[in-house]
């Protein structure tokens, strides 16, 4: 990875945690079961390659800790990771700072640890409120479990939390989702992750999904989405990307960043960065790892993305969110019109009602956005503006 001497401004931070108490039928992230000794192993390894990062004058308006499942690290790994990067970076005041928790492996020292590290934001993999339901797709916890949990972090004073729910779960009913939401509304969390299940090859899930109970069907998943939203909604929940729901200013300014394509840099197992331009990636082997860091560098590929490679990026990452893209920004950023790149395609789906036009400022900037019905389709979409 580049280490010169040119100051980022307001970059972002990710953070990699690879360990899990157990793999999840479903899940295809780099993640694994470990022990104590091979936790602190990885810790000091961790803390070695972000010393090794000399451009100390970044400035850091993010950091999320994820995974795996970082609250499975013992509180001081945790404190000393973030001791770290404050010594190594300069930390906004405001900076969102999320730590990815799953229920019943925190407690009130955990948590009282995290404030004091300044983590202010937590995300509970919940996925689903029915204990059936989780153990079937092979969550280790309880419904009971998470209510712990998030009261623990509320008595500890977060104030700004995210829950990830899960739809279209084998033997998941349209009435057992909308039930699972609405439990959730009750507890009022700052922010809501919905996602679809998607089944990934070579998970447990995908390789034996003949002896699951069924899938819901095209349309039940379809009206899971849209009730998500409509419920949400008369919450005072806002959709502001494809899967994400806030309250008013609380959209996570950490994955906003990666959807309007900030620079932000990774550390850990695995981990990606993108600095001006140039995607990078560290290596999956965890001895390799280990053995390099703070040594020598970790990546183990990196690639210089084309101008075209940008464009397509900012129309298919952009339109994830619901105010879509800006034509103006497109013109800033890369000299050219949207609409001699992209014209044709735009109106295509316009004609189509996968999208809108709309115009603010008095008409000084023209934004298109996905239509529910371009939601449903969004792969497709995306599709269409990737440049040869």
């Amino acid at each position: 990875m580049s280490n010169d001497n040119k100051v980022l401004e307001n970059r972002g931070v990710y953070i990699h945690v690879p360990f899990c108490v157990k793999k999840c039928a479903y899940c295809d992230f780099l993640s694994f079961p470990a022990n104590q000794t091979v936790y602190k192993q990885y810790v000091e390894a961790l803390i070695r390659e972000i010393q090794f990062f000399d451009r100390k004058m970044d400035t850091i308006s993010s950091i999320f800790i994820g995974g795996g499942t970082p609250s499975v690290l013992e509180e001081t790994l945790i404190f000393n990771i973030m001791e770290a990067l404050y010594h190594q970076f300069l930390i906004r005041e405001d900076a969102e700072i999320t730590i990815e928790c799953n229920p019943g492996t925190i407690d009130k020292n955990k948590v009282r640890v995290y404030k004091e590290a300044n983590i202010n934001r937590i995300s509970f993999g919940l996925q689903s409120a029915s204990d059936e339901l989780l153990a079937r797709i092979g969550r280790i916890h309880t419904y009971n479990d998470f209510l712990s949990s998030y009261n623990c972090a509320r008595e500890a004073g977060f104030c700004n939390i995210n829950i990830d729910m899960m739809s279209a779960l084998p033997g998941q009913t349209l009435d057992m989702y909308i039930q699972d939401i609405q439990k959730i509304i009750k507890l009022k969390p700052e922010h809501i992750s919905a996602y679809s299940l998607i089944l990934e090859e070579n998970t447990p899930l995908y390789k034996n999904i003949a002896a699951y109970p069924s899938l819901p069907d095209e349309e039940t998943e379809r009206l899971m989405y849209y009730d998500t939203k409509k419920i949400l909604l008369e919450n005072q929940y806002n959709r502001y990307e494809i899967s994400n729901y806030a309250k008013e200013g609380y959209a996570c300014r950490h994955n906003k960043l990666y959807w309007e394509r900030g620079d932000y840099i990774g550390f850990g197992l695995g981990a990606a960065s993108l600095i001006e331009g140039v995607r990078y990636k560290n290596t999956e082997n965890m001895e390799e790892y280990i053995k390099k860091a703070g040594k020598e560098s970790v990546v183990c590929s990196q690639e210089q993305l084309t101008k075209k490679d940008c464009m397509s990026e900012f129309m298919f990452l952009g339109l994830r969110e619901s105010r879509g893209i800006c034509a103006n920004d497109f013109k800033t950023q890369f000299g050219v019109s949207i609409h001699e790149i992209f014209g044709r395609v735009l109106q295509k789906h316009i004609d189509q009602k996968l999208m809108v036009s709309y115009s603010v400022d008095g008409g000084s900037q023209i934004w298109y956005a996905l239509t529910d019905y371009g939601v449903d389709v969004s792969n497709y979409v995306f599709s269409e503006y990737l440049l040869e």
